[in-house]
């Protein structure tokens, strides 16, 4: 995701939190919604302490056999980037902090974003070293 694109998520997101506070607040009322919105931070702090202890343990399984624990860091980075969607008051952050607790969501974001981001680091390794295709 380009650098370029953070200033408008950072601006769009909290209207659409906003806008569905507005609607959700309308039909089951202030109270509700708001106890709701504790509700999935209690939730996410919840969740994050208990899949953050899996996947340092992952971590330190992969270290003792002698892998590179990269699948277990990049999960434990989703992990962490869930609790924080989590603990950001919003339905919306909620819940994509909620699908990225899904083991195999977490599994398909990293399969995805994975070559991405190795693929652009790559070549910003390349320009900077004045080569194209060499890895350090």
């Amino acid at each position: 995701m380009p650098v370029r694109i953070l200033p408008i998520i950072q601006m769009v997101v909290p209207v659409i939190e906003i806008a569905v506070f507005i609607l959700v607040g309308g039909q089951i009322g202030l109270g509700w919604t708001a106890l709701l919105i504790l509700v999935t931070a209690v939730l996410g702090a919840m969740l994050l302490r208990r899949q953050g202890f899996a996947v340092l343990e992952q971590i330190r399984e992969d270290v003792n056999a002698g892998r590179v624990p990269a699948a277990a860091m990049a999960h434990g980075v989703l992990i962490i980037v869930a609790g924080v969607l989590l603990l950001t008051p919003g339905f919306v952050t909620d819940t994509l902090g909620f699908m990225l607790f899904v083991p195999q969501l977490r599994e398909w974001v990293w399969r995805t974003v994975a070559p991405l981001f190795f693929t652009r680091l790559s070549g910003q390794w390349s320009r900077w070293r004045g080569t194209r295709g060499s890895g350090p």
